[in-house]
């Protein structure tokens, strides 16, 4: 199979690297990638938003299968325009991928579908949004794409004020209306699952860590670090989780016309009033992907393209490493806020099997790297333990350097200490 990544970050290097481990994949490219993943797959100076140029060099080059990393190109129309020119394509649909570019439109689905989440309202003004809250802390998001940055939990009436002005008033991230949550209380879960248009199978879960720093404190980041599995959360409880998270949007969506087909993320709090969805992505998540992949043992191109097709999933178990994977994530100077590009990068080439190395804020060179962005690269290492993987990877992070790395240094704690 001849398969191209769209996408240029650690997600897309890690569905790379999977893809390498498949007996199928003949062919890899992506567009744009990074010069990370230049060492790994051939990469094409190629946006991932450039609908009509991925179609184009799709068809020109009779690719068997595109596989979408990013929610924009989703959010976009990439997968449309695709299945239009009859090229497979693993992704959903604009219409079905609103559930991530809308917070609001994601908050109706729910509702409409049973899916349990807190308790929400919409608002465009300020004052609207300070009558919206329910008591502190509470939660205001930006309702559309944001990167993983429009999420602040406000935990006074000045915060939320700050909140809803700098979305509201001076349009950080452009025109668009506010959300204003109830915040809810308890242990986050990250649960992916693959999804042909009528069925939902969910992947091992996950835990990531947003704030930049250790303990959950500072800002919200697009992610500090993630581990696989989760304490607690075996297979019998993925299941029971998947049916009330994942079936009933895939049913939904199937219902509309519009069936999933892809990766549908749901972001869980597990309160003590049970499990409750925070939020839907329609892609793999970053730094999830990271972790969750590593351990996969079925052949990842062939899941894909099975998803691609309506029902193809049917019957398909998954099969997965029992060791436990850590992935620590390595960010630039400054991040999240304004993080600083053109340091040189040292250390990478210490960084060898069986450690990964993905690459996402780079450029330059494969032999001379300077970060590029806030999230600069990724370490995973697979262990017997969460302290026997955790202590890999802080190794291969401590191998890596350059001015002003930051990483946190209790990704996994909470696992090694309930193990």
């Amino acid at each position: 199979m001849k398969i191209l990544v769209v996408g240029s970050g650690g997600r897309e290097h890690a569905i790379i690297r999977a893809l390498l481990r498949s007996s199928l994949a003949t062919e890899l490219l992506c567009a744009p990638g990074n010069p990370g993943i230049a060492a790994d797959a051939e990469c094409l100076p190629i946006g991932a938003e450039a609908i009509d140029q991925i179609v184009a060099l799709a068809s020109e080059r009779e690719l068997d299968l595109v596989v979408v990393g990013p929610e924009a190109p989703l959010v976009g129309g990439l997968v449309d325009a695709l299945s239009a020119a009859g090229i497979a394509v693993f992704g959903p649909v604009a219409a079905a991928a609103r559930l991530e570019g809308s917070k609001a439109y994601a908050k109706e689905v729910m509702e409409a579908a049973g899916v349990p989440t807190g308790g929400w309202n919409t608002v465009e003004n300020v004052e609207d949004g300070l009558a919206a809250v329910r008591g502190y802390p509470t939660v205001i998001k930006f309702d559309g794409l944001a990167a993983g940055k429009g999420v602040v939990i406000a935990a006074d009436e000045a915060a939320a004020r700050a909140a809803l002005e700098e979305f509201l008033v001076e349009r950080r991230f452009g025109e668009g209306q506010v959300v204003v949550e109830e915040f809810l209380e308890g242990e986050e879960l990250s649960l992916l699952a693959l999804c042909d248009g009528e069925r939902a199978v969910p992947m091992a879960p996950a835990q990531d860590y947003k704030r930049i720093f250790d303990g959950d404190l500072g800002p919200n980041t697009g992610g500090m670090g993630s581990y696989c599995p989760v304490p607690g959360i075996d297979a019998a409880r993925v299941a029971e989780l998947s049916a009330l998270v994942h079936q009933p949007i895939v049913d939904y969506f199937a219902a509309a016309g519009t069936p999933f087909h892809g990766v549908l993320y749901a972001g869980l709090m597990m309160t003590a009033d049970g499990p409750k969805v925070l939020e839907y992505n329609t892609r793999f998540g970053d730094p999830e992907t990271q972790a969750v992949l590593p351990r996969l043992r079925s052949d990842l191109a062939d899941l894909l393209l099975a998803a691609s097709k309506h029902g193809g999933l049917a019957g398909r178990e998954l099969q997965w490493d029992p060791r436990w994977a850590v992935t620590v994530v390595i960010a630039s100077a400054g991040y999240p806020d304004s993080p600083r590009v053109g340091d040189a990068i040292s250390g990478l080439e210490k960084i060898t099997d069986p450690l990964e190395l993905t690459c996402a804020g780079v450029a330059g060179d494969d032999g001379n790297l300077v970060t590029a962005g806030g999230r600069v690269v990724n370490i995973t290492a697979l262990g017997e333990t969460p302290a026997a993987a955790r202590a890999a990877a802080y190794a291969g992070v401590e191998s890596v350097d350059f001015k002003g790395k930051q990483t946190r240094t209790d990704i996994a704690l909470r696992a090694e200490e309930a193990n």
